[in-house]
């Protein structure tokens, strides 16, 4: 278990804790907590929640020593975590990749979409907010 690892995936987390994606570093904690202790996963949500709050919170008086701190304690949850499973360290893999990685200049943020559809019969529906690929019949 790399520590450099989680230290800078804990950096990730609360960075991304501030930003419009948050939701998206809630579902993926809770997920990898849900992989080693299922029965955890609603409570490190919420905790995730009350770190965000609290990162805002600090952001917003200039306490840069606060931030570190929920940095380390989350690099201690995680390093625990991984340490009972070692597909946690691939899964942190995964995720510091994607949220490190630079936009590409061909993409457009444009905010949150809505996409819904209604089937009926034998009708087939494709929604993608990006590239599809169909093949078949």
């Amino acid at each position: 278990m790399e520590t450099d690892l989680m230290t800078r995936v804990a950096a990730a987390v609360v960075e991304k804790l501030t930003t419009e994606a948050w939701q998206g570093v809630l579902a993926a904690i809770g997920g990898l907590w849900r992989m080693v202790h299922p029965e955890r996963g609603d409570t490190v949500e919420a905790e995730v929640v009350d770190t965000r709050a609290a990162v805002l919170a600090a952001r917003e008086a200039g306490d840069d020593g606060t931030v570190a701190g929920l940095v380390a304690e989350w690099g201690d949850r995680l390093r625990r975590l991984a340490a009972k499973d070692p597909d946690v360290e691939v899964q942190l893999r995964r995720l510091l990749a994607a949220w490190t990685r630079e936009p590409s200049a061909e993409r457009t943020v444009i905010g949150p979409v809505r996409m819904s559809a209604k089937a009926s019969g034998h009708s087939r529906v494709t929604m993608a907010g990006r590239d599809v690929h169909i093949t078949g019949s």
